[in-house]
């Protein structure tokens, strides 16, 4: 799927690990709010780590979201969430 690893995907694109607070919650708020998504994890996935790592200049942030307008966000608190939505 091309969608994986691009800054330009045609849906919104969660990379994730399953144990990180912040992941937990950015999958709660897309569920919450029936915002369809693809969830990408990390664990034993060289080819996301990487990706996430060159998108974050080296850093493995996660949850790192990225949006078809080519936005990211990188570990968002909820507020930083519904406010990425509040168009919808």
């Amino acid at each position: 799927m091309n969608d994986l690893y691009t800054t330009a995907p045609t849906q919104i694109v969660m990379y994730t690990t399953e144990y990180c607070p912040d992941c937990i919650r950015a999958k709660r708020f897309f569920e919450a709010n029936q915002i369809p998504h693809l969830r990408v994890g990390l664990e034993g996935n060289a080819e996301a780590t990487e990706f996430v790592m060159k998108v974050n200049r080296g850093c493995k942030s996660v949850p790192t979201i990225i949006f078809p307008d080519g936005s990211i966000l990188v570990e968002p608190n909820w507020e930083e969430l519904k406010a990425k939505f509040a168009y919808a």
